[in-house]
């Protein structure tokens, strides 16, 4: 069984994870998949300064990946949090012995990918969509406060 170093031993993972995560750097999200079909190893194929949509487009149907994003969730600039989201994608194409492997691989991830809000587990791109992400954000915070129309 192979340990987190092994699947994650590219060093450019770590390092986008730090960039991502920090307030000095311009990324915003990082897209990870596997190195071959047959190889359980990972390798960060992709990051970005702009929002959830681009993880999306670098997302295939028949293919497992995993990303982190970064994403400012409030109601107006004073009430703005930053918050990150951790996607385990598996694309409705994917086969079944990958899926299967992910559901023990997702935890090796974890153990590097730490700090998150929400982990959305999807293979619809639709729930990736940045409204529908805002909104488990949002839920995770605990308090909404632009619900309309609630007597209390």
């Amino acid at each position: 069984m192979p340990s987190p170093s092994d699947i994650l031993s590219d060093p450019d993972i770590a390092s986008a994870y730090e960039n991502v995560r920090s307030d000095k750097s311009p990324l915003t999200w990082l897209v990870l998949k596997y190195a071959s079909a047959t190889s359980d190893n990972l390798s960060l194929v992709q990051t970005g300064e702009g929002g959830i949509e681009e993880v999306v487009d670098v997302l295939g149907d028949d293919e497992a990946a995993y990303a982190y994003v970064r994403m400012k969730v409030g109601n107006d600039e004073y009430s703005e949090r930053t918050k990150f989201v951790f996607v385990v994608w598996a694309g409705p194409q994917t086969k079944v012995m990958r899926k299967a492997k992910m559901s023990f691989q997702s935890g090796q991830v974890k153990q590097v990918i730490r700090t998150y809000a929400v982990e959305i587990q999807t293979s619809d791109k639709r729930e990736l969509e940045a409204d529908a992400v805002t909104l488990k954000l949002r839920k995770a915070m605990g308090a909404n406060y632009d619900r309309q129309g609630t007597n209390y």
